[in-house]
């Protein structure tokens, strides 16, 4: 074998491994922009302030607050992230009638992180820790019920509460 070939052959082998580590850097780069946030733009006459409904396959659905320069992405992140079985190619945009009363939301006691708490009525941020030290020390809540044992959490708060959390997926 004469240098030449030799030369020739690693050329070749650099070639074909800078082309490869070309098209990683490519395809990687195409993944990560996937990330991206979709944002919503809404033009004046659709302009929306109010709750939205936000529900499927994330870990806590119910209402939230809802402005115009919210993105889909900030949605998802308010109401938990989505599940493991989410399908995001497609999400849905499901808009009631008027005569469609909306429930309320339900907050989970037993995922519900401290600033989600402290938007109940009556439970601010001490609370709002209480709960979570709660939960950490004595494991899950079973029943929503178990919520008046937090200190500083009575009947009255419990039963100011009540039909805005649960204990369930």
């Amino acid at each position: 074998m004469s240098t030449g070939r030799f030369v020739s052959g690693w050329i070749l082998i650099i070639i074909i491994l800078v082309a490869l580590i070309i098209t990683g850097g490519i395809i990687i780069w195409m993944k990560h922009n996937q990330d991206l946030a979709i944002e919503i733009s809404m033009i004046p006459e659709y302009e929306l302030m109010g709750n939205i409904h936000i529900g499927g396959e994330v870990n806590n659905p119910g209402f939230y607050p809802l402005n115009s320069e919210d993105s889909i992405k900030n949605m998802l992140r308010i109401a938990g992230g989505t599940t493991s079985n989410a399908d995001l190619s497609g999400l849905m945009l499901i808009v009631p009638s008027r005569e469609k009363e909306q429930e309320a939301q339900r907050i989970n006691i037993n995922k519900a992180e401290s600033w989600l708490l402290e938007a109940l009525p009556g439970i601010g941020e001490t609370r709002a820790q209480a709960i979570i030290e709660y939960r950490q020390q004595k494991g899950m809540f079973r029943n929503i019920i178990e919520l008046v044992n937090v200190e500083g959490i009575g009947n009255a708060i419990y039963e100011e509460i009540k039909h805005l959390i649960t204990v369930a997926d």
